[in-house]
C-alpha cells in the first residue's frame, strides 16, 4: 500500500537542486509529481540525446534516486560515473545508460519511466515536460541568438529572452507536453519552481506552451526557491527579484505567488570556485522590487554549506512549503 497522503505538490526543474528538495518532499509524505525538462544537450545526457534520439536522460535519473526507497548501494551503482580515462563510456552515468536501453526497448521514455520506478521502488510521479527531446533558443540582449543549451550558458552573455522548438527530425511542429503532466498542475495543492537555473532548468519547462496555460490557469499556489547564487553564462548581477520579473515576463504576467529568500551569508572563503565554475556571487536583495510584483516574500536561513559549494537546506525549505499548503494565498477564480 502506498505511504503517500500528504498534499499534491507538483515541482517543476531541472539540475541538481531540485533533489534536494524532492528529497525532503518524499520524507514528508507528499504526494509528489516531478515534471523534469528535456533540453538538455550537455554531457552524458546530451552524447545519449545525440546518439539514440532519447530525451536526456540525466536529470530524470537524479529525480527518480531522489524519490525512490532502494537502498543506498543500489542508489551508488545506479549514479555510478565511470572515470574520464574509461574512453567509449567516459563520462556516462550508469542510470543514464539504463535509461536509455528502456527507452528503445518498450518505445518511449514514458514506459521506460514507469517500469523503472516499479523497480526503483519510487514514490510519486516523474514526468518529461515533453516526450522529445526539445533544443533550447535564447537571443541575447546583444541582438544575436543562439541554440542548445551548453552553447548558451558558454556564451557568456546577458540573455534577453528563451524558447524551445522540437528537433527538426520531429513529425510535430511544436513541442507538446506529457499529458499525465498537465493533469498533474491541474490537480496541484501547490507548484513549486525550482531551485535550479532560471534560464536553463526551469524556463524550457514553462515555454512549452500546454505548460505554460496550465500554469497560467491553475489555482494552486506557485512558489519559486530563489538561486542563492547567480550563475555565469546566466544571471550575472541579478537581484531575486530580476529572477521573479524573467519568469513574469516569460510568462506574459505576474504569476508568480510566493517567493523562498535565503538571507544568510554565503562565506566567499568557503566556496570553491574552481569546482563550481559555473556560479559567480551571492544573488542580492531586492525585497521593494519583489513587492512591486505582488508576491508573498518568505525570508530566512535556508543555506546549508557543504563540499565547497552554497546549497539550500532541504529540511528547512520543505518545512516552509509545507506551511505554505496549510496557509495558502486565495487566488481570485
Amino acid at each position: 500500500m502506498s505511504k503517500i497522503k500528504g498534499p499534491k505538490i507538483v515541482v517543476i526543474g531541472g539540475g541538481t537542486g531540485l533533489p534536494v528538495i524532492l528529497n525532503e518532499l518524499h520524507k514528508r509524505n507528499a504526494d509528489v509529481t516531478a515534471i523534469v525538462t528535456v533540453a538538455d544537450d550537455g554531457g552524458s545526457s546530451g552524447i545519449i540525446r545525440d546518439y539514440v534520439n532519447v530525451v536526456p536522460p540525466g536529470d530524470i535519473r537524479n529525480v527518480m534516486v531522489a524519490l525512490s526507497d532502494m537502498p543506498p548501494e543500489l542508489k551508488d551503482i545506479f549514479q555510478y560515473r565511470f572515470k574520464s580515462e574509461d574512453n567509449f563510456l567516459a563520462g556516462h552515468a550508469i542510470g543514464n545508460l539504463i535509461i536509455a536501453a528502456l527507452s528503445e526497448m518498450r518505445g518511449g521514455i514514458d514506459p521506460a519511466i514507469r517500469e523503472l520506478s516499479r523497480m526503483l521502488q519510487i514514490e510519486g510521479h516523474i514526468y518529461p515536460a515533453s516526450a522529445e527531446p526539445l533544443v533550447l533558443h535564447a537571443k541575447f540582449t546583444d541582438g544575436t541568438s543562439l541554440a542548445g543549451e551548453s552553447e548558451i550558458t558558454a556564451a557568456h552573455k546577458d540573455v534577453k529572452q528563451v524558447w524551445v522548438e522540437n528537433n527538426p527530425w520531429s513529425e510535430h511542429k511544436k513541442p507538446r507536453a506529457v499529458p499525465e503532466a498537465l493533469e498533474a498542475i491541474e490537480a496541484a495543492d501547490e507548484i513549486i519552481l525550482g531551485p535550479g537555473s532560471l534560464f536553463t532548468s526551469i524556463l524550457p519547462n514553462l515555454m512549452i506552451e500546454d505548460i505554460r496555460k496550465a500554469v497560467l490557469a491553475t489555482q494552486a499556489e506557485i512558489v519559486y526557491i530563489c538561486n542563492i547564487m547567480t550563475q555565469k553564462g546566466e544571471t550575472i548581477g541579478f537581484t531575486d527579484a530580476d529572477h521573479v520579473h524573467v519568469l513574469n515576463q516569460h510568462l506574459g504576467r505576474n504569476f508568480v505567488d510566493t517567493v523562498l529568500v535565503n538571507t544568510e551569508k554565503v562565506p566567499e572563503s568557503y566556496m570553491d570556485f574552481n569546482r563550481y565554475d559555473e556560479v559567480s556571487k551571492q544573488v542580492i536583495h531586492n525585497f521593494k522590487g519583489l513587492r512591486e510584483q505582488g508576491v508573498r516574500v518568505i525570508s530566512d536561513n535556508f543555506l546549508k554549506l557543504r563540499d565547497g559549494g552554497a546549497f539550500h537546506d532541504g529540511e528547512k525549505v520543505v518545512d516552509e512549503l509545507m506551511h505554505i499548503c496549510s496557509n495558502p494565498i486565495k487566488k481570485q477564480a
